[in-house]
């Protein structure tokens, strides 16, 4: 299946264009707001992974401030696509002393998000921030501060753009979703 095959069966959401410009203003509002932290501190950005990788490379090339980088393995999500209950960590991050900033490519029941700051709020960081591509504020079922938002969508599925259907899809350069 090639990504002209696959486009072509998928109901854009938000276009490439319409996604690159808002992660420009996303890292025009990150760069505004961390811009006095200087290069002895810089922002370190955590991508979560596998879904916020797209987005956290064209995000942080959006970025003017110094920032260093690591990533972080985390699942909720079962073979059904829907979420188990329990939320499995993979990571061997210190994040004392640093502002972190958690790159995420989408909210919807909060329960990641949630357990990865309680996780890494242990370590007393400087500051603990959350910037995610998409949110869905119906789905929210765990309380989850969100610094920065790309969009906020309907409680439904998509994906692309880093955001996968089945470990398919990541690829496209735009979101979308099956019109069923």
């Amino acid at each position: 299946m090639n990504t002209t095959e696959t486009a072509a069966s998928v109901t854009p959401l938000f276009s490439g264009e319409t996604i690159r410009n808002r992660v420009a203003e996303l890292g025009a509002a990150i760069s505004e707001d961390f811009r006095n932290l200087g290069t002895a501190e810089p922002l370190f950005l955590i991508t979560i992974l596998k879904g916020a990788f797209v987005f956290a490379a064209d995000l942080a090339r959006c970025i003017t401030v110094p920032c260093t980088f690591d990533f972080l393995s985390a699942s909720s999500y079962g073979a059904a696509k829907i979420s188990s209950g329990s939320v499995t960590l993979r990571h061997s991050l210190s994040v004392a002393n640093r502002h972190v900033l958690l790159i995420e490519d989408i909210v919807d029941t909060g329960l990641t998000l949630q357990h990865i700051t309680d996780e890494l709020s242990k370590q007393q960081p400087a500051s603990l921030g959350i910037c995610t591509l998409l949110d869905k504020p119906a789905a929210r079922k765990h309380p989850v501060r969100i610094a920065y938002t790309g969009f906020s969508i309907p409680d439904r599925f998509v994906f692309g753009y880093g955001i996968d259907y089945g470990e398919h899809y990541r690829q496209l350069p735009f979101i979308g979703f099956f019109d069923t």
